[in-house]
């Protein structure tokens, strides 16, 4: 082994292995400089550019809302909202003190605005809206006190008719939530966008909503912002224009909620309770080409609340009351007697029992062979007086239950001959177990009693609906309008509606055109059929003649109303219509509830133009609580006959302008809605003029279904 003196030192081998080491070190760092500057030099600049030009949107303003003859019903108005800079409260958080003293609110308030995630970070975030002139002066005059704060216009929604005037029907707006940016993924929207959360403002948000601006902004690298490089205006949204007849909704809303509050004042003379009136709906529609005119939901609520703001145990409250309930597109009721339109047009198609052929109604009706004694085989009329020999137009007039006990027995001993659902098959033809396809979100579906009905109930909810069996009674139940049978408003004007003018029935139609800012036609909608059903004179005729009678025979059950609530002679606009009471079954308690209280008119009856319906939930007898709504309604229409739509539009509204870099409104304190929005909103650009109809919105809500009676062999029916 050799010592350390006989070792050659080596040193020029280090170096080499040094100077290798450094020379693939500067080989890597050419090469990555290479790669940056020359293959990778486009997502370079991209990177250093998005590091430090931001982009936020301005918000467009929303289209208007008018109605048939370009009277507006939802507009908007320029108010002011005091921002403040985040930058500027972290680097002068005295600022925050200030502000909360000026505007009279707290300081953990504005610290809540500062820190909501809803705002652009890189925006000013709102701290005040609807500031009063007052506080805007103020601040204008000592902008030293006030680093970072700036005021601006803003758009809000307004309504020129009053906040309470179709409010379901209009709907409102609010910031948008995650589940409707979810849903709407190319949509373009942003956490400031706002959304049409009900009625015709979310079903036609897609047109309401505009293209909304741009502006690039500058950060620094510490996220200082060190000004606006570029920006795109907005374009205000479209106009949305309504069948709706202003006046007439107006009007309509007033009978509606004068109505329910005179009936919770008002003893049944008959059961000797004051009816609780639980809710109602009223419709008018064109029955020749489905347009809705008017539409009103009671309770209801203040559009304008959603604009200025409402507290959360406010918004509890309106939402436990049923206020946001769209009643005539989403109340479920039990229809009565409006049902024996059905059973008496399926009896006219089939034959099965002459029209002019008399029945002695006696008050009770026993099913013939019935083995299960007096009380399961007996059917009585409304406190078991009879109306004595009727044939159909007269069981019409009058509202003999005892004539039609004897249809639904008739067709259910006869299934051999007729099939085992003849009369739900009509009812199925008239749309009453059928979405309607009207162009508001949200709509329920109604339901006929059948065999096939009760099963799936009794599945779902045995319960509420211990009966799975379908018995002869319950088929006598369901051709008056019992039994689980529960249909919306908008579907029995539906149904009345095709009957009236000849069999043809329409889909619903609120909205008649969508036109652009600049008073091109975006969109014309036009009547779309959605079936028919056979109504020769053979069996028209006697029908209508029935119908005519409930208002213009002095036996009628809506005559002595009309003669009260009218003022037109039956000579010059005739009526023809049905009254509906229909049972709700019991109280925990045992007592009979109020019956739901029906109403369905067409007029002139001659050459019918308009269908009006009401319903009130255990609102009491067809004739005291809901027929008074509906003689109103025709008495408005005959000193104000609706006029034809208008396709230009007035009082548009220019966009509005800023000062500073635009943003959305403060949200009202409680942005919750009754049910999440369900329009699919796919561009923010308009298509091309043309005539089209709507894909029919599926529900995703649910209403407290309508009471009814099931499973009985026995009952005891209300006229009317």
């Amino acid at each position: 082994m050799a010592s350390p003196e006989e070792v050659r030192a080596r040193p020029e081998r280090r170096w080499r292995i040094i100077g290798g080491f450094f020379s693939l070190l500067l080989i890597l760092l050419i090469v990555r400089l290479f790669m940056l500057q020359v293959l990778e030099h486009s997502a370079s600049v991209a990177t250093v550019n998005s590091n430090s030009l931001h982009v936020a949107t301005i918000p467009a303003s929303r289209g208007l809302i008018v109605d048939r003859t370009g009277s507006p019903l939802v507009t908007n108005v320029t108010t002011t909202e005091v921002l403040l800079s985040r930058q500027q409260a972290y680097l002068n958080p005295s600022v925050i003190g200030a502000l909360a003293t000026v505007t009279n609110q707290s300081v953990k308030t504005i610290q809540n605005d500062l820190t909501n995630q809803q705002y652009d970070p890189y925006q000013p975030a709102p701290v005040m809206t609807d500031a009063p002139a007052s506080v805007v002066q103020f601040i204008k005059l000592h902008p030293g006190e006030f680093p970072g704060v700036s005021v601006q216009g803003v758009s809000q929604r307004s309504y020129p008719y009053g906040g309470q005037t179709a409010s379901q029907l209009l709907g409102y707006v609010g910031p948008i939530t995650g589940a409707e940016m979810a849903a709407n993924p190319t949509a373009g929207y942003t956490t400031n966008s706002v959304f049409g959360k009900t009625g015709v403002e979310n079903f036609y948000q897609q047109y309401l909503r505009g293209v909304a601006g741009t502006t690039t902004i500058e950060v620094s690298a510490q996220g200082n912002i060190l000004g606006s490089v570029q920006k795109t205006p907005p374009q205000q949204g479209d106009t949305v224009i309504l069948n709706v007849d202003a006046g007439l909704q107006k009007a309509l809303d007033g009978y509606l909620a004068n109505d329910v509050a005179m009936v919770r004042h008002t003893v049944d003379p008959t059961t000797g309770v004051v009816p609780p009136a639980l809710n109602g709906a009223a419709i008018v529609m064109d029955a020749t080409n489905g347009a809705v005119l008017a539409m009103s939901s009671y309770p209801s609520f203040n559009l304008n609340s959603f604009v200025n703001g409402l507290s959360e145990s406010t918004f509890k409250g309106l939402l436990s009351d049923g206020a946001f309930t769209n009643y005539p597109i989403q109340g479920l009721y039990t229809p009565g007697s409006t049902f024996k339109l059905i059973t008496a047009t399926t009896q006219m198609q089939t034959g099965v029992f002459p029209a002019t052929q008399l029945v002695n109604d006696t008050g009770y009706y026993t099913v013939p062979g019935c083995l299960q004694g007096a009380h399961g085989c007996v059917f009585h009329d409304d406190q078991g007086q009879g109306a004595g020999l009727v044939n159909l137009p007269m069981a019409l007039t009058v509202s003999s239950d005892y004539y039609f006990y004897q249809l639904g027995y008739l067709f259910w001993s006869q299934q051999a001959k007729y099939g085992e659902t003849p009369i739900q098959n009509v009812a199925h033809q008239y749309g009453l177990d059928q979405y309607s396809n009207i162009d508001l979100p949200n709509e329920v579906q109604g339901r006929v009693d059948s065999p096939l009905v009760r099963i799936a109930l009794h599945k779902a909810a045995p319960k509420a609906f211990p009966n799975d069996t379908w018995y002869t009674g319950d088929n006598i139940e369901m051709a008056f309008g019992q039994g689980s049978t529960a249909i919306t408003p908008i579907a029995l004007a539906d149904a009345y509606a095709t009957f009236a003018n000849g069999g043809t029935r329409y889909e619903p139609e609120v909205a008649a055109a969508v036109v652009s800012p600049t008073g091109k036609i975006v969109v014309r909608y036009g009547p779309r059929v959605l079936g028919h059903v056979s109504l020769p004179a053979s069996v028209r005729d006697p029908i209508l003649q029935g119908l005519e009678g409930v208002v213009q025979n002095p036996s009628g059950t809506a005559y002595g109303t009309f003669q009260h609530y009218a003022s037109f002679s039956e000579s010059v606009f005739p009526v023809a219509g049905k009254t509906g009471t229909a049972s709700t079954g019991y109280s925990p308690s045992g007592q009979h509830l109020e019956p739901n209280s029906l109403f369905v008119g067409f007029a002139p009856a001659n050459d019918p133009k308009y269908v009006v319906v009401c319903a009130i939930a255990q609102g009491g007898y067809g004739s005291d609580a809901a027929a008074p709504v509906v003689a109103q309604a025709f008495d408005y229409l005959y000193k104000h006959p609706v006029k034809p739509v208008v396709l230009t539009v007035k009082n548009q509204v220019a966009p509005v302008t800023t000062t500073t870099v635009t943003t959305t409104t403060k949200p009202a304190t409680v942005t919750t809605t009754t049910g999440p929005a369900t329009t699919a909103t796919t561009a923010t650009t308009t298509p091309a003029a043309t005539t089209t109809t709507r894909p029919r919105v599926t529900s995703t809500t649910t209403t407290t279904p309508a009471t009814s009676t099931t499973g009985a062999t026995t009952t005891t029916n209300k006229t009317g």
